[in-house]
């Protein structure tokens, strides 16, 4: 039997809370702010694009990575495995997600954005590693 690992229920909170979060692939990448939302307890996020130099391409490529959480003076990094996601229903759930949690009105193009097939391709789950 495979235990999946999960956050833990404080930085899940956090990570709900968080508009945006840095990620990093690998251990050379520069670190990207991307969107995040959170949808049955799990972490996820998105590229607006598939760019061969981009953070998504190399999560998929190299899927050991790590984002920072927290403010600037209390911040820390925690080490992350990004998984695909291929199940059309969790994906539909993230998007779902992403209009709720960027309501406001600068973020529609974005939300909308989201929510086209070859960008809902792109998401991924990230787990501790």
């Amino acid at each position: 039997m495979t235990t999946t690992r999960r956050f833990s229920p404080s930085d899940v909170q956090a990570l709900s809370a968080l508009k945006s979060l840095g990620v990093r692939a690998g251990a050379t990448h520069r670190c990207t702010r991307v969107w995040v939302v959170v949808v049955e307890g799990r972490v996820f996020v998105r590229s607006w694009n598939d760019k061969p130099t981009g953070w998504y391409r190399a999560l998929r490529t190299e899927p050991r990575g790590s984002i920072t959480l927290g403010a600037k003076r209390d911040t820390r990094e925690i080490a992350v495995h990004a998984r695909h996601v291929r199940s059309a229903r969790l994906r539909r759930a993230v998007s779902d997600a992403y209009a709720h949690k960027y309501d406001m009105a600068g973020a529609r193009k974005w939300v909308v954005g989201f929510a086209e097939p070859a960008r809902e391709a792109t998401t991924l789950e990230l787990v501790p590693a």
